[in-house]
């Protein structure tokens, strides 16, 4: 069913997109559809600029997509109603409702503050549209811009800068996680997962922070031209942009290897779960790191504060874990084979594609029809496939036996 509501969505967007007044000059058919799988699975990676391409209306579209593409689905609304731990019909939908109107206030308070901000330049009409389509594009953790440069222009700025990368780190942290900060209003209250999401987020990217503006001081091609309150804006929207949304203020290509290292483990980790950001999941990250801690200190259970973490949650982390990292390494091989193109750029497309971040190194504009498909593909199943995944493991087996038990020798 979620499948098919994507799918659904795609193909109406790249019939929509394809019409002669959504954009300035004529696009292939399979443009249009890259476009709008991009938009649908709000990854924001773009083989023809948003900005000079397409008319209001096909930019019009585009957010359209990137509104709807995150809010479909029954077997979303399962899973969405497996974490909150509900059963009830009633709760779900008003849980739902809450949900919905607090993106509402949150996207209407940004498009104000941009609108205001944009107004002396752009006037009222151009402010209000740019706005509105970098609030969707931002808040939904999709990426697309209408610049061919992204923010870049805007690097040293500090209302654009914020502004922006608060959007995706609330809409990067998850339902669960916004609607228990409403409902407790206290620390002590908060559930488990709440806590370790947010705990988890503000360690990650600090650290990130400090290595981006350390890796990449001296780089005459990022930060070093820089003022320092400017390095340090850069350093904090390239720190917190590959686990969510795709934007970027300094150019990508020009990071350093370890940076671009950096940014691919960032975007494979991703956001929270029922976010809008995708990739392996925060939480996911850390009870793998946390289960080899406890085996380390051979602890009989994975602990974390003052619970204990149940074998099941645990077997999913694993598991998730590994199909993600199958599906890129056979991404990766496959891209390798059909583009020629260096192994970094591939690698970074690729695992940008699957966790639908939208940072490119400047390949995707010149892959091969051939290698835009596996791209489109990549973001289909980067969308799909976590929660897919998810909705198949929370269906428990019953085993009617049990075999003997035997060790293995491992490492």
């Amino acid at each position: 069913m979620l499948c098919c509501s994507f799918l659904i969505l795609i193909t109406l967007g790249a019939l929509a997109l394809k019409l002669p007044f959504s954009t300035y000059e004529p696009i292939s058919w399979i443009q249009s559809a890259f476009t709008a799988t991009s938009a649908v699975t709000v990854t924001g990676l773009d083989v023809v600029d948003t900005g000079s391409v397409f008319t209001p209306f096909g930019q019009g579209v585009i957010a359209l997509l990137i509104q709807l593409g995150n809010k479909v689905g029954f077997i979303q609304k399962t899973v969405t109603k497996a974490a909150f731990n509900q059963t009830d019909t009633s709760t779900l939908v008003n849980t739902a409702k809450s949900v919905l109107l607090f993106a509402l206030i949150v996207e209407s308070i940004s498009v104000v503050i941009l609108t205001l901000y944009w107004l002396p330049e752009m006037g009222l009409q151009k402010s209000f549209f740019h706005a509105l389509f970098y609030t969707i594009s931002a808040f939904n953790n999709a990426g697309f811009a209408l610049s061919p440069n992204s923010l870049m222009q805007y690097v040293e700025d500090p209302v654009v800068n914020l502004t922006i990368t608060g959007l995706f780190i609330i809409g990067g942290l998850g339902f669960t996680v916004l609607m228990d900060l409403y409902k407790s209003k206290r620390w002590a209250k908060l559930s488990p997962y709440s806590k370790l999401m947010l705990i988890s987020t503000v360690i990650i990217n600090v650290i990130a922070l400090l290595l981006i503006y350390v890796i990449e001081y001296d780089n005459p091609k990022t930060l070093q031209p820089l003022s320092e309150i400017g390095k340090w804006l850069a350093a904090w929207f390239q720190a917190v942009t590959p686990r969510t949304a795709g934007f970027n203020t300094i150019a990508i290509e020009e990071l350093k290897n370890a940076s671009t290292a950096l940014t691919i483990m960032l975007m494979f980790i991703g956001g929270g779960s029922l976010s809008t950001a995708s990739g392996i999941k925060v939480v996911t990250f850390i009870v793998l790191i946390l289960a080899t801690y406890s085996y380390l200190r051979r602890d009989k259970g994975v602990t974390v504060l003052r619970r204990e973490i149940d074998k099941e949650s645990v077997y999913k982390a694993l598991a998730l874990t590994i199909i993600s990292a199958g599906v890129t390494w056979l991404a990766i091989f496959t891209l390798l084979v059909v583009e020629d193109a260096p192994f970094l750029d591939i690698a970074f497309e690729a695992v940008s594609a699957l966790g639908t971040v939208g940072l490119s190194r400047g390949l995707t504009s010149s892959l091969s029809p051939l290698g835009e498909f596996i791209i489109m593909f990549l973001m289909f199943m980067g969308r799909i496939g976590p929660l897919t995944i998810a909705y198949f493991l929370a269906s428990p087996r019953t085993k009617k036996l049990r075999y003997p038990s035997a060790q293995l020798s491992i490492g």
